[in-house]
């Protein structure tokens, strides 16, 4: 079964591009259940309001992923009217998709992961368990931490937390190296605007 990490970002782009990055994360989420293909959010980095996403990382897990990475990857171009901004002209806004290989025979030290239990909190504080078994994965050497609460078992979000912080700790080493080499993530200007591999009209909202 393969493996890929899936990064959709605004790069730098206006608040209009943060609201392509949601809708774009809808519409691969759909795809990913019509391919029969396993996909959890490993990271979300929220915008400034309500709807919106500075970007997005996916784990994928599937037999046939190069379907969906031939459908999504590269710059999607989506040509709506602005719901923030009612007289501005511009209704082409665009967002990168990045594929990153995660092969199965890199391994990661356990013995280097902290893992510490809290009680799982709902909306408005209220507990949706009385016993620990949200799941705190730290990385001791670098610090990088992610939590799992989405179940009501502990030793699952443990699982989960161990996914996510490998994930967590490839995307940061990925994003490090692409700033490096000053990719085209790096700045929303440098995106391949001209050559979509997918284009969409449909409203923001």
């Amino acid at each position: 079964m393969e493996r890929k990490i899936i990064q959709i970002t605004s790069g730098r782009g206006p608040i209009e591009c943060c609201r392509v990055v949601t809708l774009v994360n809808e519409l691969i989420l759909k795809d990913c259940k019509t391919l029969n293909i396993e996909s959890s959010v490993a990271e979300i980095n929220p915008a400034e309001i309500k709807g919106t996403l500075l970007s997005v990382t996916l784990l994928m897990k599937g037999d046939d992923l190069s379907r969906l990475v031939n459908q999504w990857k590269g710059t999607v171009q989506w040509i709506a009217p602005s719901p923030y901004r009612k007289f501005h002209k511009r209704k082409n806004w665009f967002v990168g998709v990045e594929v990153f290989e995660l092969p199965r025979h890199e391994k990661w030290d356990l013995s280097q992961v902290r893992f510490e239990t809290a009680r799982a909190s709902g909306p408005g504080g209220q507990n949706v368990n009385k016993v620990e078994t949200a799941v705190r994965a730290i990385h001791i050497p670098t610090g990088v931490q992610v939590l799992a609460m989405d179940t009501n078992s502990q030793l699952q979000n443990k699982k989960l937390a161990i996914e996510r912080l490998e994930v967590k700790l490839k995307t940061t080493a990925a994003e490090k190296e692409m700033k490096s080499r000053k990719e085209q993530w790096d700045e929303h200007n440098s995106l391949q605007r001209g050559n979509p591999i997918k284009t969409i009209i449909a409203p923001l909202l």
